[in-house]
């Protein structure tokens, strides 16, 4: 079974308050973005796997770009492959997870994972919640769970706080963590994965450049926007740059001013709305449709 999970983007992003469980409560616009996406295949037992002799053909094991580990039970093999190189243990990788929670309430029977990350990493796009997300619902029909979304939703909140909204991977309001969904109609917008729309959505994801979310969060303060989410988005797009706003921009454009200076470029270049997503560092732009 082989998937590609799709990168999402923040149409504003709100930073309301701090609370006490050391989160902040927010609230944005996720929209999915099918510009860049990973490669997922997840199978069970020593079933074939399509995926695992492509990566071996792409991708060089003796210099990072692909790395694979055992679970200490045996049930969960997992191989991950990245051009920029795997820097984190692939057992700690969502998709891993994902698989732990599934098998803790069902008990699974044993799997291997094979991800392709070609999507950014620490970009703000959430491609590993994606991956996350996605290896749920694959879990849930590789072994006949019949998870409603509603569910797979649930179990994708405790792995992320966005996570959940791939379950949906459509327009919603994200509110609480960003765990908190609600549809929102978004109209007019060509974002990769719908025809028609007088606007089209365009990521720009600086090279080599991953910003922490821990870092972005250091110098946020936390408080009402001048003007609600929902009452911006209603709106007309070409007022969008006057009152959407992102609150991370504040504290990651300080520590990266080229993000701040690619942004102008980009309403240099003709867009009607630029920003960026999540804590950075990926931007995108909406321009009007010729």
């Amino acid at each position: 079974m082989i998937t590609r999970p799709n990168v999402k983007v923040n149409l504003g992003l709100n930073v309301l308050r701090r609370r006490e469980d050391g989160y902040h409560d927010i609230e944005t616009l996720f929209v999915p973005s099918y510009e860049c996406s990973d490669t997922l295949e997840i199978i069970a037992g020593d079933d074939w796997s399509r995926t695992s002799a492509r990566l071996s053909g792409l991708y060089d094991a003796s210099s990072g770009q692909i790395s694979q580990a055992i679970s200490e039970d045996g049930k969960l093999m997992i191989t991950i492959a990245r051009k920029e190189g795997v820097d984190w243990d692939p057992l700690s990788d969502l998709t891993a997870k994902a698989y732990r929670l599934l098998d803790g309430e069902f008990g699974l029977g044993s799997v291997k994972i094979f991800l392709e990350k070609t999507s950014p990493v620490g970009a703000g796009l959430g491609g590993g919640s994606a991956d996350a997300a996605f290896a749920l619902r694959m879990l849930s029909e590789l072994f006949e769970l019949g998870l409603s979304d509603d569910t797979l939703s649930a179990y994708a909140s405790k792995l992320g706080s966005d996570c959940a909204f791939f379950v949906w991977n459509r327009p919603m309001i994200g509110e609480g963590r960003g765990e908190i969904l609600s549809e929102y109609a978004l109209e007019g917008i060509d974002f990769g994965g719908n025809e028609g729309g007088g606007y089209v959505l365009k990521l720009v994801v600086p090279e080599g450049m991953a910003v922490s979310t821990a870092e972005a969060y250091r110098g946020i303060c936390p408080g009402m926007p001048e003007i609600p989410l929902r009452e911006a988005l209603a709106r007309p797009v070409e007022q969008w740059k006057d009152c959407l706003v992102n609150d991370f921009e504040k504290t990651v454009f300080v520590l990266h001013p080229e993000l701040a200076a690619i942004k102008a470029s980009l309403y240099e270049a003709g867009a009607v709305y630029a920003g960026m997503s999540g804590s950075g560092s990926a931007l995108f732009a909406i321009y009007r449709k010729a």
